[in-house]
């Protein structure tokens, strides 16, 4: 596949994003392009700045917030979007391509006014989330101001080159937008590393994984009403890994339910997480049913280290679990004494999806061909 060298900036402003954009910048340096990261300078997850500089990143001074819901936060958004195509337009050489990581939202806007500017240079949106979508608002997501939030980005597909989308679920919700946009499903994906299936699952107990950020957007009532479910006919461990706004309130429900609760905190060496779901017989993937959601991050983890997931988004992670058996959805019909009599089939299940679809080969091959076809 023949493809002209380019000049390339990839925007992001979370640092949540960031494996996605390393292997993004990885791929296109071994193709010869000549890439350039432009990002915030602050952490979304710790709530902290950034001061270790990192080859090839441009790290743009953020306005800090403390909450994931609040209006600073959204000025910030606005004030990064803004200076990142500030500093485009001060640069003195125009790139041939944008990668364009949405959310913010005012990304996507900026992006499209700058394409008026710039008709020569390619635009990709690369959606990793939808706002206000995956957003637990319910109803209100439908009316103002969240439908002006929402046609920031819609409107602004027009200008877009190429659209990207990190679950197929979110090409069906946008499916009357995208226009007949080239648009293509790049699965968020995991470095290749070498696998060990050897575990030390308890034989007397189920152990859960919760894995990820403690936000407003899982179902903290679901998880307890699993674990006092299942602690109905067996003993219950949970191992919580991450952080965020609702621990406390994760910790004392899963403990109030009955489950013996070990808190982990965040961790992001590979070899721990490694050790500590190789002891979990499920990783829990429960959000609230308003939340708007494909295949998370958190369920690729799982997935990585072979763990089968107990499952409540719709979308393809749940025709994945359906088709692939890589674990179980709950519905009003779960069987939860049923989830006591482990499947180890499931947890091979889980790993071979992620050897056939959720690698770096498979991701770099997509990669590739979306800028040829841009």
């Amino acid at each position: 596949m023949n493809v002209s060298i380019m000049r390339i900036i990839i925007v992001n402003c979370f640092d949540t994003y960031e494996p996605r954009v390393d292997l993004l910048l990885r791929i296109l340096k071994e193709h010869r392009h000549e890439v350039t990261v432009i990002t915030s300078d602050y952490r979304h997850r710790e709530k902290i700045k950034r001061t270790k500089k990192k080859e090839d990143f441009v790290f743009l001074e953020t306005i800090p917030y403390r909450k994931n819901l609040s209006y600073k936060r959204i000025y910030s958004h606005i004030c990064f979007s803004k200076d990142v195509f500030s500093y485009l337009e001060g640069d003195t050489t125009e790139p041939d391509l944008l990668w364009i990581m949405i959310p913010p939202n005012n990304l996507a806007k900026e992006a499209a006014a700058y394409k008026l500017r710039h008709p020569g240079t390619k635009i990709v949106f690369d959606l990793i989330d939808l706002w206000p979508e995956t957003m637990p608002m319910g109803k209100l997501k439908g009316f103002f101001p969240m439908n002006i939030w929402k046609n920031l980005r819609d409107n602004s597909f027009i200008s877009a080159d190429y659209i990207v989308t990190e679950c197929h679920l979110y090409q069906e919700r946008l499916e009357k937008v995208l226009r007949g946009k080239p648009s293509a499903t790049l699965y968020l994906t995991r470095p290749d590393a070498e696998f060990d299936s050897e575990t030390s699952l308890p034989a007397d107990r189920i152990s859960l994984c919760y894995l990820g950020s403690v936000n407003n957007i899982i179902d903290i009532e679901v998880i307890g009403m699993l674990i006092e479910k299942l602690a109905e006919n067996t003993k219950v461990t949970i191992h919580i890994i991450g952080d965020g706004e609702n621990r406390d309130r994760l910790v004392q429900t899963c403990r109030r339910k009955g489950a013996e609760t070990i808190y982990h905190g965040v961790i992001y060496d590979r070899e721990h997480k490694r050790q500590i779901m190789r002891e979990c017989h499920y990783g829990l993937n429960i959000m609230k049913p308003s939340v708007c959601v494909g295949l998370t991050m958190k369920s690729i983890d799982y997935l990585e280290f072979g763990v089968p997931i107990l499952n409540n988004i719709k979308g393809d992670t749940w025709d994945i679990v359906e088709r692939e058996g890589i674990g179980y959805n709950l519905s009003n019909e779960t069987d939860y004494a049923g989830l006591i009599q482990y499947d180890g089939q499931k947890r091979a299940n889980a790993r071979a999806f992620f050897e056939a679809n959720l690698t770096e080969k498979e991701f770099d091959q997509k990669v590739i061909q979306i800028i040829s076809e841009c």
